[in-house]
């Protein structure tokens, strides 16, 4: 196998697990508007500890504190895809922390397969 590596934009939304957005988690929608946009992908990591604006950490060791842990949406596609996309995340956000990061992505493809090629798929990714 072959690795190719690229550039891309990482887009990550903070949030709290109990964030809703019209009676659906957040993250969900996020998600779900993501995959809809056709963005190369997306994650919901789910924190252990956390504090966010409020100053009040947030934790998974005391059952009182237990309620809404720290979420980190995140999600990575070429910068213009990305930024294409934070007009329909702009409604969802309302003051939420969120970054946007360069990164670079690696992908390992079969020799006779150039990384520009539609997936078995037919889907096209970074």
């Amino acid at each position: 196998m072959i690795p190719s590596t690229g550039r891309a934009l990482r887009l990550t939304v903070y949030a709290g697990e109990n964030a809703t957005w019209h009676h659906r988690p957040l993250y969900a929608e996020i998600v779900h508007r993501a995959h809809a946009a056709g963005l190369a992908g997306a994650s919901v990591f789910r924190g252990i500890e956390g504090y966010g604006a409020s100053l009040r950490i947030h934790t998974c060791r005391l059952l009182s504190l237990s309620e809404d842990l720290p979420v980190a949406v995140v999600v990575v596609d070429t910068e213009e895809r990305i930024r294409a996309f934070l007009p329909r995340l702009g409604e969802l956000v309302d003051g939420r922390l969120v970054t946007l990061d360069t990164c670079e992505t690696v992908r390992w493809t079969e020799p006779s397969r150039s990384p520009d090629e539609a997936d078995p798929e037919g889907k096209k990714s970074l």
